[in-house]
């Protein structure tokens, strides 16, 4: 049982309770408080792998069947074929255009392949996927009796320890900021700040969430964490989120998604040819930043907020955090022919910004050169000063 100074249970100050802390007996049936009164500590804790953060806003869904893995990676910008158990990657289905609609982490078990969506999502995931079936030996479910949990790999803390407490079904570990195979890199800086807080997603039926929590907490110097300590290390991790960080316009080259979760090599899937293009052109039409907020105003610019140079639109606020040790952090999707240098002024509140997506957008798997660059000018010119060897193509064809 938790004692009187569990820290899940302490009593939060009225003028910043951010939702109540969950009766320990409820589990993750309580919505996720946003704090449980010590937000700095609780994210120096959750960086260390001492901490653990209640994720009802994610949501499982399961895909079983003998075709799951090859009908999945035909689907899907990541190869899902060939998936073990222990193993996490991450992927997106796009539209035609090549536009992000939805985002999972998958998980196979040897019989099925468990994705965990963003929840407002799920359902448009799952059903997006059921109506792709066809005759195919596959099937699609929504869990809604499991529940999700997250926390840091660090400090011995890491998938073996978190599954040996009672009820840990899988963990999902997620990939970002890595370079999987197949995938590439906008921002290629000596250390990616993700680097330093890897993020581990924990699957518990809700019927266990009390006994998976009440073990946790049994650990010395364990605790619970809210989602404003989350969202901070997340932001600081530059870690895009579908829905929050990306619009219905949004491309994965825009937020960095290629390094985890687009493996450009492989087959074909929808929207592969913008995907395609974006990597051998460079030049996404925006570009994902990190901004350092002024952080000697009590009040910062929301999610949504527009950036304006000139009096002219040129981004958009899609994260906001309080970071325990960088102060007020944000990232923002910009027209990608800002300058690095801009310093904004949003809403009165200085902003300096970090590329992420670096202004000419190319990545790691982009060529020094542009395709076709070897054809133009006098390459293409015929010998005699003729207009080119297209149109003598097109005459050879005419003569047919």
């Amino acid at each position: 049982m938790a004692s009187r100074t569990d820290p899940r249970t302490a009593p939060l100050p009225p003028a910043h309770r951010g939702g109540d802390a969950p009766d320990p007996a409820d589990g993750a049936s309580a919505a996720a408080p946003q704090h449980y009164g010590d937000p700095s500590g609780e994210q120096w804790a959750l960086e260390g792998g001492r901490a653990l953060v209640a994720r009802p806003d994610l949501v499982v869904v399961d895909v079983s069947g003998e075709d799951r893995q090859t009908w999945l990676t035909s689907l899907s910008t990541q190869v899902v074929t060939g998936m073990g158990p222990g193993d996490s990657r991450e992927l997106l289905v796009l539209s035609p255009e090549g536009r992000i609609e939805h985002w999972a982490g998958a998980s196979d078990d040897g019989t099925t392949t468990h994705l965990i969506a963003e929840g407002p999502d799920a359902g448009a995931l799952a059903g997006f996927l059921d109506s792709m079936r066809f005759a195919l030996r596959v099937r699609v479910l929504v869990r809604d009796d499991l529940a999700v949990y997250a926390s840091v790999r660090a400090g011995g803390n890491d998938a073996a320890a978190v599954g040996a407490l009672p009820g840990v079904e899988w963990t999902w570990e997620d990939p970002w900021p890595g370079v999987a195979p197949g995938g590439a890199a906008y921002y290629q800086g000596a250390r990616h700040p993700g680097s330093r807080t890897p993020m581990m997603f924990h699957v518990v039926p809700r019927a266990m969430a009390a006994a998976f929590e009440e073990a946790w907490l049994a650990a010395d110097g364990h605790r619970m964490a809210g989602t404003l300590a989350w969202e901070a290390m997340r932001v600081a991790a530059w870690r895009p989120r579908l829905g929050i960080d990306t619009d219905a316009r949004s491309i994965p080259p825009e937020v960095d998604w290629l390094r985890t979760a687009v493996h450009t090599d492989k087959g074909c899937y929808r929207g592969q040819e913008t995907i395609a293009r974006v990597v051998n052109l460079g030049r996404p039409p925006r570009r994902l930043a990190y901004l350092q907020l002024d952080g000697s105003r009590s009040e910062l610019p929301g999610p949504g907020t527009r950036i304006e140079v000139g009096g002219r639109t040129v981004g958009v606020v899609t994260s906001v955090a309080r970071h325990a040790d960088e102060g007020p952090v944000a990232l923002a999707l910009l027209a990608r022919t800002v300058g690095p240098e801009q310093v904004f002024d949003i809403g009165g509140v200085a902003a300096a910004q970090e590329p992420i997506v670096p202004v000419d957008g190319k990545c790691t798997a982009s060529p020094a050169s542009r395709p076709g660059a070897e054809l133009g000018g006098r390459q293409i010119r015929r010998s005699d000063g003729g207009s080119g060897a297209l149109r003598g193509m097109g005459s050879a064809l005419g003569s047919r």
